[in-house]
């Protein structure tokens, strides 16, 4: 059976002046599907060879077969450059000469030209490939990581009343929760998360922040560089609320303050009567 979109053995039936045809196994030579010339030009093709070969449709949707190697086959997820941006949707570059379709409505945020997204490839109602960003039924669930590792993810989704979906390896289902998002980000933007929760279903919570001991660090190298900025004017203190600190530090209140303990502790900054001053 044929498998449009992927790469398979097939033999040669015959060989004609414009390419060899492979052998669609349908007992009628009018379903062989076409080598063209140029694939084979500098090979040494006969009849009863088997190749392998990736079938899709060319540009006047007839079944074609070709040797070079795609960026990408249906039912896996691979990162392809937009090439071009139009109204009925996007071209990405897959490896062929032909550019595969985005469709408009398979979009997930705004693209970006040149900039590479995380898809799918799927055949629609005519059978033509075509590209989707929408890959949750291609993700898996993930046995391989437990609580703390270390992970890399892309971006696919993003509904901020539940948090930031991404693609841990390309491949398993991961999501930051909208209690650990405390930055802005972007669909297609690749990231280095640690896991908080593996879920019963294999599916993985995670956050953007390091264990507590190295994150108060972190955090705290970004509080004094951003006190330094201010001088004597640092716009916050304890009394400052939650969606102030959030907005101008990209952490929690409670983050801050245990950053400025920190840094309290161990005399970089001091307490004023009009809040925090770096020393």
């Amino acid at each position: 059976m044929i498998k449009i979109g992927k790469r398979q053995k097939m033999k040669v039936n015959n060989i004609a002046s414009i390419g060899a045809y492979m052998d669609a196994e349908t007992d009628n030579p009018k379903d062989n599907i076409l080598l063209p010339n140029n694939e084979i030009e500098n090979i040494e093709v006969e009849p009863g060879d088997y190749l392998d070969v990736f079938i899709y449709r060319d540009s006047e949707d007839r079944l074609i077969a070709t040797l070079r190697k795609t960026y990408a086959v249906v039912g896996a997820l691979s990162k392809l450059e937009v090439v071009d941006i139009t109204e009925i949707g996007a071209f990405l570059d897959w490896g062929l000469n032909k550019d595969i379709l985005l469709p408009r409505g398979q979009e997930e945020g705004k693209l970006k030209l040149r900039n590479k997204y995380l898809v799918g490839l799927y055949e629609d109602k005519k059978g033509r490939l075509s590209a989707t960003m929408q890959i949750y039924k291609f993700l898996l669930p993930c046995n391989d990581y437990k609580s703390n590792d270390l992970v890399s993810a892309t971006v696919y989704r993003i509904q901020k009343d539940i948090g930031v979906f991404v693609a841990v390896d390309d491949r398993y289902f991961g999501l930051i929760p909208k209690s650990e998002c405390y930055e802005e980000y972007e669909v297609g933007q690749e990231l280095e998360l640690r896991v908080i929760r593996v879920r019963e279903d294999g599916k993985l919570d995670l956050s953007p922040r390091a264990l507590l001991h190295q994150q108060m660090d972190k955090d705290a190298e970004k509080l004094i560089e951003k006190m330094k900025l201010y001088r004597n004017t640092f716009p916050l203190n304890d009394k400052s609320s939650p969606e102030k600190i959030e907005k101008m530090l990209g952490m929690s209140k409670k983050a801050f303050k245990r950053a400025m303990g920190s840094l309290l502790k161990n005399g970089l900054v001091t307490k004023t009567e009009d809040g925090f001053k770096v020393k």
